[in-house]
């Protein structure tokens, strides 16, 4: 019987699909993750579920969509009856685990009603979305209160970083001119270096965790979360990254005047939040973006450390890697910061997928066009793995064919994205109550539609505006595209798997034999 691989899942966060070498940006050096591509499948379609970090990681780790599993964005806690990849996992035997980041809110309540104790056992494993916490640390907000149990914050304070909250004060501010600390949420900061040591920054900590699961696992199969923090900000990188890139490396922003005068009342509501207005300035995005440039290669560096120590122990020929990001990162792009909206630098996302084993020669090298979707990754781990399928929960699909190169006839013909953003200012300014600040995104070939409630769609020609630039939403001569495209949106939730505990296969054998099972309904 064929060893069962490990899985290597590997996830930056905010990094964008078109912000590495083999995603076509011609300035940024990935050289490790560019040799993953040239040795796998590098999907050009792949795209986000919620356009935010907890939204889009709980649709990874679910299988589901967001409007599915309900926790569509940061801090809206997962249903504690929702199964992620733990679940699929281990029972397959693997030792399933996470370092870094999830972004996950524990459904506390849902212990509550029902008695179980978050702390240990089974409630530990749910509390941290299904992932045994061999290092998490989602990133600690400055004015936070800090645990002080946290492991980095511990290990930095023993490498001679004092304080309550390393983190913070070394890793993410960088010094001022007469030595005074400046802190990295400050984007006037992102061109000077971080008062960390490169070696002991939060990328290269990670990858040496990683390492010491890997050792510690043994030949247990296993599945791997590595979230990495960045390139999400602080934009602070360490020596020399923070210098790798000039001004004259960043590209020019994808955005018009026109495109801001005539922008869709959601859109506009988003271009007036403070990160919008800021990166709008050429001056931010030139001190900002070469920072974000740095912090990729220097992941990408680390990640090829990464890869060498799997080929030193001998497991890279049994182990599947999976590189991908929770969403993108606007940077100033159509007058926007942050993310939130469904632009392609928000919603696409950059997915690499090496299978060295021979059943995937057929699509090694190749760029793979079919749409997929980050619920898709569920679904093959399971596949990989070698558990039976389970459509009554799970809404992606494995992608272990598209890996050998054979597209199915009844592969997706368009993918779909939704939003809550309630917790945005956008909301107060468009006078939305908290059930209508939602948005869906359908996405075919040719089109891109964004349903907006209470206020006008958006509609993209991607034929003939790639860029995304030109909205036909409210166009006339577009209402045509408009109705087919809601139809498609209306089809998709109606098709949701909104019923769990029981499949489809098994309703299928009930059918029609009440009476072999007792049942005599309407009999003379």
């Amino acid at each position: 019987m064929a060893r069962q691989p490990n899985i290597l899942f590997i996830m930056a966060d905010q990094l964008r699909a078109d912000y590495l070498g083999c995603y076509g940006h011609p300035t940024i050096r990935t050289p490790n993750l560019d040799r993953l591509a040239a040795d796998g499948t590098r999907f050009t379609r792949a795209y986000a579920q919620a356009p935010v970090c907890g939204g889009s990681r709980m649709s990874f780790y679910t299988g589901r969509y967001a409007y599915s599993h309900g926790a569509a964005y940061n801090n809206y806690p997962l249903r504690l009856d929702e199964w992620t990849i733990g679940d699929y996992l281990r029972p397959q035997g693997y030792r399933v685990a996470l370092v870094g980041k999830t972004h996950m809110e524990a459904d506390l309540a849902g212990f509550r009603r029902l008695g179980i104790d978050p702390g240990s056992g089974p409630g530990l494993l749910a509390r941290e979305c299904g992932f045994e916490p061999f290092e998490r640390d989602d990133g600690l907000h400055p004015d936070q209160v800090v645990d002080p149990n946290l492991a980095y914050n511990r290990w930095l304070n023993g490498k001679g970083y004092p304080g309550a909250n390393p983190w913070h004060d070394y890793a993410n501010s960088v010094e001022g001119p007469d030595g005074e600390v400046l802190s990295g949420w400050y984007m006037r900061n992102s061109h000077l270096p971080a008062r960390v040591a490169e070696a002991h920054s939060e990328t290269a900590y990670m990858t040496d965790r990683a390492m010491e699961f890997i050792t510690e696992a043994g030949e247990t199969p296993w599945c791997l979360h590595l979230s990495y923090i960045k390139p999400h900000w602080p934009y602070v990188a360490p020596a020399p990254y923070h210098a790798m890139y000039g001004h004259n490396a960043i590209q020019p922003a994808n955005r018009t005047a026109a495109e801001a005068e005539a922008a869709n009342p959601v859109v506009r509501a988003f271009m007036a939040h403070e990160e919008s207005l800021n990166f709008a300035r050429d001056e931010v995005r030139e001190r900002v973006i070469p920072a974000y440039m740095g912090l990729t290669t220097q992941l990408d560096d680390h990640l090829g450390r990464l890869f060498a120590f799997l080929q030193e122990r001998g497991i890279d020929d049994n182990t599947i890697i999976v590189f991908t990001s929770d969403h993108g990162d606007y940077l100033g792009d159509h007058w926007l910061g942050e993310k939130d909206l469904f632009h392609e630098e928000s919603v696409r996302i950059p997915l690499i997928v090496r299978d060295p084993r021979p059943r995937a020669d057929g699509g090694r090298g190749r760029a793979a066009d079919a749409f997929a979707e980050a619920i898709d990754l569920a679904p093959s781990f399971l596949d990989w793995a070698g558990g039976e399928a389970r459509p009554e929960r799970l809404e992606g699909r494995s992608l272990a064919p598209l890996l050998a190169g054979q597209a199915p006839s009844d592969w997706r013909d368009a993918v779909f994205s939704d939003s809550c953003f309630a917790q945005r200012p956008a909301r107060i300014t468009l006078g939305l109550d908290v059930a209508d600040a939602r948005a869906f995104m359908v996405r075919t070939e040719r089109w891109k539609y964004v349903h907006f409630e209470k206020h006008p769609p958006l509609l993209h020609d991607l034929g003939n505006d790639p860029a995304e630039q030109h909205d036909l939403g409210r166009d006339p001569g577009h209402e045509a595209v408009r109705a087919e495209m809601r139809g498609l949106l209306f089809d998709w939730l109606r098709r949701r798997r909104l019923r769990t505990t029981i499949g489809d296969a098994l309703i299928a054998r009930k059918t029609g034999n009440a009476k072999e099972r007792g049942y005599l309904f309407g009999v003379w």
